[in-house]
């Protein structure tokens, strides 16, 4: 493991403290000094995995693996039973452990869809600045016309990273602006990261903007949008996977950025809406620094959770 990923692992393991204290250390309390692990206890268990927000199905299935095991005395110390658990996280984890891959010399399209607060321009701001390191052109698009303070937002990152932003005066219609970038990406062969709105309140009117991009972006360059990447809030818990279903089912999503692990006990929805949406999880963040969104590592991630 090179430094800076020690580091980030660092970060990863204190940002995960409070989910850590919720979930691991209730269960470290409840099962230190079993020598046999008893069924009377996989009740309380169960609690402490839904409690964690980690989903009745995911709770349910790994119980009844408990009992499976117990009876067959493959599961008779606490060490043997917070291995399962570890293991069954990781297996679930890792079908969803895919990162986004840049093609070289290609236009590359990533429009950004999520809810407003979940972090969405501040994602694409350390994308585009992990993009930079990595010497990767790219186009920032400012297409939540909605929102000025999103589209200045957006200019300052362009401005931090170096790199071209396509805007228009706020309430210019979104479509437009994501045109103009498509034909302006093509002359440099660049990724093109896009913002767009988030307006829950106006749900439809929100996802029929949306739809419109999406049949503007195919329209104009074949396979467009490559990526539709959801920016989730861990700090909401259930709701991140509210969401995640709302605009998978309205657009259709091909990758998940899970934002602000750091601030919330209910890291462990990421298990959730692994099991429940199987959608490539590209991304996590773990804090405010450029380098605090990271790729996203099963392995790493549940490591990290059990410190």
């Amino acid at each position: 493991m090179e430094n800076n990923d020690k580091s980030f692992f660092s970060r990863l393991q204190e940002g995960l403290s409070k989910t850590r204290k919720g979930f691991v250390k209730n269960l470290d309390e409840m099962i230190s000094g079993e020598k046999i692990v008893s069924e009377d206890i996989f009740e309380d268990i169960e609690e402490i995995l839904i409690g964690a927000d980690l989903g009745p199905g995911f709770a349910s299935d790994l119980i009844e693996e408990m009992k499976y095991r117990a009876k067959r005395k493959e599961l008779e110390s606490s060490d043997s039973l917070k291995a399962l658990i570890k293991s069954s996280m990781i297996e679930i984890l890792k079908k969803c452990e895919s990162p986004l891959r840049i093609p070289v010399g290609e236009t590359y399209t990533i429009m950004v869809v999520g809810v407003n607060g979940t972090g969405k321009t501040t994602t694409i701001g350390k994308m585009a600045s992990r993009f930079k390191r990595n010497k990767i052109p790219m186009l920032l698009v400012a297409a939540d016309t909605f929102r000025a303070a999103a589209i200045e937002q957006l200019e300052i990152w362009a401005q931090r990273v170096d790199a071209p932003l396509i805007k228009q005066k706020m309430g210019a219609d979104p479509s437009a602006v994501v045109f103009d970038a498509i034909h302006a990406a093509e002359s440099r062969e660049s990724v093109m990261l896009i913002d767009t709105a988030g307006r829950l309140h106006t749900k439809t009117n929100l996802m029929d903007e949306l739809k419109k991009i999406k049949r503007i972006m195919g329209r104009e360059l074949k396979g467009a949008p490559h990526e539709t990447l959801l920016v989730l809030d861990a700090t909401t818990g259930q709701n991140a996977v509210l969401q995640a279903k709302m605009f998978h089912k309205e657009i259709g999503i091909t990758g998940i950025a899970l934002t602000k692990l750091d601030g919330t006990a209910k890291g462990g929805i990421i298990i959730r809406i692994a099991r429940e949406m199987e959608i490539p999880i590209r991304y996590i963040g773990v804090g405010e620094g450029l380098d605090d969104l990271r790729r996203f590592k099963s392995e790493e991630f549940v490591e990290a959770l059990f410190g």
